[in-house]
């Protein structure tokens, strides 16, 4: 009699399947709207981020974000205008819609963190013995940088969550073992690093300097050229480092430079750091110095200030290819707007019911706000990753234009990376898109330089390029003749001729 109670009791054990959930409350992200599959995008939308004190007697308060990064915010807005365009296609997934969730993660891995585990999860419940549910998402866009997009890819690797990033070149991430389901839309730093050690000899340089970022971008980023130029016959004069919450450090770096005999100078730099150490060389007045520079900052309009060209002018470096893309400037500056705030802009509003957009509504009066905009650099990324989902969507849906798309197909997020694998499209300007077998796209750079225009605005004009895709002696390319050099010298003599 026993034995049949505990039998009875066990079936009803089994009937009431455990409910999961997530403990606490789920995190909210920062943009979202429905879909038949969704993307989900991570961003640095605020850029600084206060921990309060730990006690370890009470939960933990939730961290609190500030400092809005308008490039980063407007990054999102881009993700959202290429899934926008996609739905209305009758081309592409013609029969079904994409929806996205993005958060923030203010700048910081433990934000980042919050941010995958939620895209992972979901905020649904689900019940059965595993606990298992679906990924809330099939793919996930970012992060900008590659520390933060390295924690995010080791966390989505050993459920085959396919991330796309749009500026994480750290060459450490092509590694695909450790990282078996990420993807980029942009050339790891092995080959900009190698296009450096390309421009540093064109130009004879033998005795430079050399200042990075400490972290996994910077260091790897230098170390490859390092051992590249050496093999050159190029020596360094200091190789200095340092992070942007050590100011100790990054005055040390000012001091060496201003002591040193080097004129040029690479700065394998990530934004912050260049801004950084910007500010710091215009405040002590050290100028006369060529530098070399990366894509992460060598296009940056908001390095351009009054008092920064007496810095930077000249500078020469590789930039990430421009993009063109129809409609997004509208979109930036109108059509997300009036969708976001509810509002339109004329005067026959009475019509839509809209109330009229407010003065104080305009984002692009702020500064910074259309950085990349007429540059399409980084934005054309992230609109060629959100169309990378969408081709491998519309394989694995098996859809056509007459017929649609297979709805009863149940995509996994393993799948989509083996589809993300053998994507090969052309966007609507004529730029083929492809990722190569370590996930990342054809190496293919702009040689930029820092010019002051007629009326006194500064310019990243291009004068050459590096296509990694072009046999030896092709890659790369110079217009010497179009180089405007510090302190507006047509000539490179008072760098290659001294201090060598």
């Amino acid at each position: 009699m026993v034995f049949v109670g505990l039998l009875f009791a066990f079936a009803a054990a089994e009937e009431e399947a455990p409910v999961c959930q997530i403990l606490g409350s789920p995190e909210i992200p920062l943009l979202s709207k429905g879909g038949d599959v969704t993307i989900g995008g991570a961003f640095s939308i605020h850029s600084k981020i206060a921990q309060p004190p730990l006690s370890f007697t009470v939960k933990p308060t939730r961290l609190t974000c500030s400092s809005v990064n308008l490039r980063e915010f407007r990054f999102a807005q881009i993700m959202i205008f290429a899934i926008e365009e996609i739905n209305k296609s009758d081309v592409l997934l013609p029969n079904v819609s994409i929806g996205y969730r993005i958060y923030d993660n203010c700048g910081s891995t433990l934000s980042s963190m919050r941010a995958v585990m939620a895209l992972m999860n979901g905020d649904e419940l689900t019940t059965g013995k595993s606990c298992s549910g679906q990924s809330a998402v099939h793919a996930i866009i970012g992060e900008s940088e590659s520390s933060s997009t390295i924690v995010l890819s080791r966390t989505t690797g050993p459920f085959k969550i396919p991330v796309i990033s749009h500026s994480a070149t750290c060459e450490c991430l092509s590694n695909r073992k450790e990282y078996p389901s990420f993807f980029r839309t942009i050339a790891s730093d092995l080959y900009q690093s190698r296009a450096l050690t390309q421009l540093v000899k064109h130009f004879g340089w033998t005795w430079v300097g050399a200042v990075n970022s400490d972290s996994d971008y910077g260091n790897n980023g230098m170390a490859i050229f390092l051992a590249a130029a050496q093999e050159e016959g190029v020596c360094f004069e200091y190789t200095e480092k340092f992070h942007r919450e050590e100011p100790e450090k990054l005055m040390k770096v000012v001091e060496v430079i201003r002591k040193s005999t080097a004129r040029v100078i690479v700065a394998f730099l990530a934004h912050v750091e260049m801004n950084n150490l910007l500010e710091q060389l215009s405040l002590h007045n050290i100028t006369g110095r060529q530098f070399i520079g990366v894509e992460a900052w060598i296009t940056a309009d908001s390095l351009v200030t009054p008092t920064s060209f007496t810095v930077l002018g000249g500078s020469l470096g590789f930039a990430v290819q421009k993009a063109n893309i129809s409609g997004l400037d509208e979109f930036l500056t109108k059509d997300f707007w009036q969708g976001e705030f509810k509002c339109k802009e004329g005067h026959n509003n009475s019509i839509t019911g809209a109330a009229p957009c407010k003065e104080n509504h305009n984002l692009t009066e702020l500064k910074y706000y259309n950085d990349d905009v007429t540059e399409l650099r980084y934005s054309g990324n992230i609109y060629k990753a959100i169309y990378a989902v969408a081709y491998s969507l519309h394989s694995m849906l098996k859809c056509s234009q007459s017929q649609g798309c297979d709805r009863t197909v149940k995509v996994t997020p393993w799948q989509a990376v083996e589809s993300l694998k053998q994507v090969n499209f052309t966007t609507k300007n004529g730029e083929q898109v492809w990722f190569d077998s370590t996930g990342a796209a054809v190496a293919l750079y702009e040689v930029v330089n820092w010019q002051r225009g007629s009326d006194g605005s500064v310019h990243f004009k291009p004068v050459g390029y590096y296509d990694a895709s072009l046999p030896p002696g092709k890659k790369f390319f110079l217009k010497n003749d179009a180089i405007m050099w510090p302190g507006g010298n047509t000539e490179a003599n008072m760098l290659t001729k001294s201090h060598t």
